[in-house]
């Protein structure tokens, strides 16, 4: 065998095998992974065994709050097999637990469904931070993310915020969502009347 015979098996040795497998992207809530769809579907397109998969998911959320959305990555080996990586929750949840809101206003910028503090942004930063995808980021590109993200949800950031001020607030606040639902649906319901 040639010199150059030898150099090359020894380089293929060394190169090692590529996956061009895109690494499916999804949230799934903690402790809640079940075979049905959205979940199923998605993993059986890939050849992974879907049971194993949901009992290895609960298992790492057991110590979580039941029903908290994960951002999850999972990318797929050639022997079946899969490497999971859960994300902490996305920052509109976090945004809107210390808000104290279920969900953020319909128009942006012009209403203001709830209120936090620069205390409570900085913790909701310090945690997100230790994700992957904003390793690199400092805690101050951080904060100024979350302020632009709860600025999307509708909730304003303060420097101090009254309590008793802020439940009349939100108390107010129920009123108006009441009346945004109902106007959803009966603007639904005209639709499926005129399709009908």
């Amino acid at each position: 065998m040639s010199k150059a015979a030898g150099k090359l098996k020894s380089l293929k040795k060394t190169v090692e095998r590529v996956t061009h497998t895109t690494k499916l992207r999804t949230n799934i809530p903690a402790g809640m992974a079940a075979a049905g769809p959205p979940l199923g579907p998605m993993l059986g397109q890939r050849a992974i065994n879907i049971a194993a998969f949901c009992k290895d998911f609960n298992a790492k959320t057991a110590e979580m709050k039941e029903g908290v959305p994960l951002p999850c990555r999972i990318s797929m080996n050639s022997d079946r097999s899969y490497d999971l990586v859960i994300h902490h929750p996305p920052a509109t949840f976090f945004l809107k637990q210390a808000a104290g809101i279920q969900r953020g206003t319909m128009t942006p910028g012009h209403e203001v469904a709830g209120m936090i503090t620069l205390k409570h942004l900085y913790e909701i930063a310090a945690i997100k931070i230790q994700d992957p995808p904003n390793a690199l980021l400092t805690m101050q590109q951080m904060c100024e993310m979350l302020i632009s993200i709860a600025r999307t949800c509708g909730i304003k950031v303060v420097r101090d915020l009254d309590p008793t001020e802020y439940a009349q607030f939100l108390e107010e606040r129920k009123v108006i969502v009441e009346d945004q639902r109902r106007e959803l649906q009966e603007k639904r319901e005209a639709k499926m009347l005129r399709t009908g």
